[in-house]
C-alpha cells in the first residue's frame, strides 16, 4: 500500500484530498491532466499509469470506507494504536464489502455514452430514478443524466421506442406488453430493477364516504393510469373478488396520474386507483378520502421499474451497467427511512415532482391523514426493493392473460427470464455490496390466495370472474 490513501497508519491523518493541493481525489487529477500528482508520482514505488490508477483506486475504496466507520480523526487513530494495523484491516473487512467494491471500481470500462436522456412519471414511485440526479447517484457514475418529466405512459412508451428516451420509468408490466406487442410495435424489452413495491391507493370521493363495501360501487367510474398497470390489476383483482366484474359493472377509463385529482374534483369519475403522490393531493385538497393502501391487497407488490430496449442494452452495455448502478444505489438509499426526509426535499421541486414536500413526506414516511379522520401510521406503504422476481412477471403475464389482453398460450417463465433481468440484478447488487436473493422467483399472496409461479395456469383457472 502506498502513503496516500493509508487509512491503517495511525501516524498519519487520512487525507482525501489530491496530492497537487487543490480539493480533488488523485482520480480527478488524472481525468483533468492525464498524468499522477507530482508528489505521487515522485513516489519510491514505479508503477506504469494504469497500474498507479489501480492501486490508487483500490486504496481510495479502502480509505472511503474506513473514513465513513471513523469521521473522527483522533478516534480512528486511537483504535489503530490499540489493535494495530492488520487487526484493525482484517476487523474491517469482516464487516465490510470491500473486496466486492474494490472489484467494483476496478472493473470499470469506458463509457459508450454518458449524456443520457431519460423520461419519467411525476410520481413518488420514480423516486429513486429522480433523486438519483440531485443525490448525486448518475454523476458519480460518469453520467449526465437529462430527466424528462412525462404527462402520461402511453408517451413514456412511444418516446422509449423512437429512441428519444435511453432509458424510463416505466410500469412493471408495461416491458412484458411491449415485448409481447400489446399496444405497439414488439419490440424487445429488459427491466433490470424494480423501483418501489406498494406505494399506491384507492381513492373514492368524499361524498362516497358511506360506500366502503365496493359491492356498492356498480354503475360507478374509476381511472386508472394505463392498461398495462398494476393498478388495472389490482383494482380488477379486488372487484372480482368482491363480486363485480370490471368490465361490465363499473367503467374503467385510463387517464394520466396528474389528471386525476382534477377529474375527481369536477365529480367526472368517482375513484381512481393511482400512485401517490395523487392520493394523498386528493386528501390534501379535500376532494377524496384513501379507501384502502394496494400493500393492503398484496404487500410489497411491484409497481414500477427502471427499463430500456434491448436494442439500447446491446448497444452500450457499459452505459447500461453504470445506470444500473447509479439506480440501484439510489433505490437502496432510498429505502432506508432515515434518509427519506430529505429525499423529499430533493425531489419536490419544480424540475422533478413538482408537489408540496409536507404531501411527500406523508408518502414516504408514512405517517398520513386518511380523509376520514384519522391519522394513519404506516411505515410500508411505498417502499423501494430494486430486485426484479420472475414470479411477479409471471403473476402479471396471469392478469394479462385472464383480462383478454393476452391469446392463447403464454410461456411464462421464458418470458419472465428475457424481460425481468433477475441474475443480471443479482450480479451488480453483489458487485455493489448489497445482498440479493438467492432465488429468482417466490410464492406471493394476493388478498389470502396463494400464487406459486410453478402452478400459473391453475391458478390462473381457479377465477370465477375472467374472460374466456
Amino acid at each position: 500500500m502506498t502513503d496516500y490513501y493509508d487509512p491503517y497508519d495511525a501516524e498519519r491523518p487520512l487525507k482525501m484530498k489530491c496530492h497537487c493541493g487543490l480539493d480533488h481525489t488523485v482520480a480527478d487529477h488524472l481525468a483533468a491532466h492525464g498524468r499522477m500528482p507530482e508528489a505521487q508520482a515522485a513516489a519510491p514505488v514505479r508503477r506504469s499509469e494504469s497500474e498507479a490508477q489501480e492501486v490508487l483506486a483500490t486504496e481510495f475504496v479502502q480509505a472511503s470506507l474506513v473514513k465513513a466507520l471513523f469521521p473522527q480523526e483522533p478516534l480512528r487513530r486511537a483504535f489503530l494504536k490499540a489493535v494495530g494495523a492488520r487487526t484493525a484491516a482484517a476487523a474491517i473487512a469482516s464487516i465490510l464489502p470491500v473486496g466486492a467494491m474494490q472489484a467494483l471500481a476496478q472493473d470499470r470500462r469506458p463509457l459508450e455514452k454518458t449524456d443520457l436522456k431519460i423520461g419519467f412519471l411525476p410520481i413518488t414511485c420514480a423516486t429513486p430514478l429522480v433523486a438519483a440526479d440531485p443525490l448525486g447517484f448518475y454523476a458519480k457514475e460518469g453520467l449526465k443524466v437529462e430527466l424528462n418529466r412525462t404527462a402520461g405512459w402511453a408517451v413514456v412508451r412511444d418516446k422509449t421506442l423512437a429512441g428519444e428516451f435511453d432509458a424510463s420509468h416505466m410500469l412493471s408490466p408495461m416491458p412484458l406488453a411491449i415485448t409481447l406487442g400489446l399496444g405497439a410495435q414488439p419490440t424487445a424489452m429488459v427491466m433490470p430493477a424494480i423501483e418501489n413495491v406498494n406505494g399506491n391507493a384507492i381513492t373514492l370521493h368524499v361524498k362516497h364516504k358511506d360506500k366502503r363495501d365496493p359491492k356498492q360501487w356498480k354503475g360507478m367510474k374509476f381511472a386508472i393510469p394505463f392498461d398495462y398497470s398494476m393498478h388495472n390489476f389490482l383494482l380488477r383483482y379486488y372487484l372480482a373478488e368482491n363480486g363485480l366484474d370490471p368490465d361490465t359493472d363499473v367503467q374503467l377509463r385510463v387517464m394520466a396520474p396528474p389528471d386525476m385529482v382534477a377529474n375527481l374534483r369536477a365529480e367526472n369519475i368517482d375513484g381512481f386507483i393511482v400512485a401517490e403522490p395523487f392520493n394523498q393531493r386528493a386528501v390534501f385538497d379535500g376532494v377524496g378520502f384513501i379507501h384502502l393502501l394496494t400493500s393492503e391487497l398484496w404487500d410489497k407488490h411491484p409497481c414500477c421499474a427502471f427499463a430500456a430496449t434491448r436494442g439500447f442494452v446491446e448497444k452500450n452495455p457499459n452505459t447500461f451497467a453504470a445506470l444500473f448502478r447509479a439506480i440501484v444505489t439510489s433505490t437502496l438509499h432510498c429505502s432506508k427511512m432515515e434518509n427519506r426526509k430529505d429525499v423529499a426535499t430533493a425531489i419536490a421541486g419544480p424540475n422533478y415532482l413538482n408537489q408540496p414536500q409536507t404531501v411527500l413526506e406523508q408518502v414516504l414516511l408514512g405517517r398520513f391523514a386518511d380523509g376520514l379522520g384519522k391519522v394513519r401510521n404506516e411505515p410500508n406503504r411505498i417502499d423501494f426493493e430494486p430486485f426484479p422476481w420472475h414470479s411477479m412477471a409471471i403473476w402479471m403475464l396471469t392478469q394479462m392473460k385472464r383480462w383478454g389482453y393476452v391469446k392463447g398460450d403464454v410461456n411464462y417463465a421464458q418470458l419472465a427470464e428475457q424481460v425481468f433481468l433477475a441474475t443480471d440484478a443479482r450480479k451488480r447488487m453483489a458487485e455493489l455490496g448489497f445482498k440479493a436473493p438467492e432465488s429468482n422467483s417466490m410464492k406471493h399472496n394476493i388478498m389470502g390466495r396463494e400464487f406459486d409461479p410453478a402452478q400459473a395456469d391453475a391458478y390462473l383457472k381457479g377465477f370465477a370472474i375472467r374472460r374466456g
